[in-house]
């Protein structure tokens, strides 16, 4: 077993013990002095879980200099602004763990009418919410323009990994929430491993030893399963709001294997768009060739479902005849 799949392992049962030792101060009475039955292991693996952190960033950091990025298509079409990006820094995410050093997140941001504040009350419902320091807490994934937004294939492709069971958790996106997310529910996430943090997610197996990364879909979304062969621009899922996030959106990364726990980042830029900086916005069109029928519609179509003009056209078409 490589190291970096043993790391991650010590992280967790380091995180168990510590959290086994807590409780063990609370409803157990050991004899000898607090400091040494409690203070002191606990001491003992803290400075364990802090080598361990180190050694992972190390195992996962890349090796020599980056090669060429891998050129892809973009995993969305519409508008949409850049967070976390590796185009000013790197590791963009702050750590090499899970392959995700040259990773990106991306939000819907929808044009908004002249003169509105986005997340403004009574701004378009379109637009995406504005982070608050207090109030509202917490806000419903619907009320984000990413919430449900058709993911595409970006690259023909076999797809190794697909999970969409977790549920999509409220925003976190006030002062409140989020230092609910970073000191409570980051850590349990970790303990539990590599799939709790990303959420709901695809891997796809690129060719050439790439794989790609579509984390916090939406749960139910995913239409396609492990095996399957994907052609570019094919729809595969949905943004959701599962795992480790603030707010609905897309967590895109590639890496050199199949496996979050144990691979490298592999750097990468989307066709047309190249790599969008932190803040910056971005339109990804509907390709002229697929002659006005959206990406979402053939995918409806392949898989022998009515698109959403030709359900509408059916609904219609019952109402007339009634």
């Amino acid at each position: 077993m490589s190291v970096r799949r043993v790391v991650p392992i010590a992280m967790r049962l380091s995180w168990l013990v510590l959290i086994a030792l807590a409780i063990g101060e609370f409803v157990t009475d050991l004899p000898g002095p607090g400091w040494a039955t409690t203070l002191l292991p606990a001491l003992v693996v803290l400075a364990l879980m802090a080598a361990t952190m180190s050694l992972q960033a190390r195992a996962a950091a890349p090796r020599g200099e980056p090669g060429p990025p891998v050129e892809v298509a973009p995993p969305v079409t519409g508008r949409w602004k850049a967070l976390n990006s590796p185009a000013d820094k790197v590791p963009s995410h702050g750590t090499h763990a899970y392959g995700q050093t040259y990773a990106i997140d991306i939000v819907a941001e929808p044009e908004t009418a002249e003169g509105e504040a986005p997340g403004r009350p009574g701004a378009d419902p379109a637009t995406r919410p504005a982070f608050r320091l207090f109030w509202p807490v917490v806000r419903r994934n619907r009320a984000f323009p990413a919430f449900g937004a058709p993911l595409l294939a970006v690259a023909d492709a076999t797809v190794v990994v697909a999970s969409d069971g977790q549920r999509d958790h409220l925003s976190r996106n006030s002062l409140p929430a989020l230092a609910y997310l970073m000191l409570a529910e980051a850590p349990v996430r970790s303990i539990v491993g590599a799939h709790r943090i990303i959420g709901n997610h695809v891997i796809l197996d690129l060719g050439g030893g790439t794989y790609a990364v579509y984390a916090h879909l939406r749960r139910g979304s995913l239409r396609v399963r492990a095996g399957d062969r994907v052609r570019a621009g094919q729809g595969i899922g949905r943004v959701g709001n599962s795992g480790n996030t603030t707010e609905p959106h897309l967590h895109f990364h590639l890496m050199d294997g199949p496996d979050p726990d144990a691979a490298r980042g592999v750097p990468f830029t989307w066709r047309g768009v190249g790599v969008p900086a932190n803040g910056e916005t971005f339109t990804v069109v509907e390709p002229e060739e697929r002659g006005g029928q959206s990406t979402e519609e053939q995918a409806e179509k392949q898989a022998g479902r009515p698109t959403e003009q030709q359900a509408g056209q059916s609904v219609e078409g019952r109402a007339a005849g009634s």
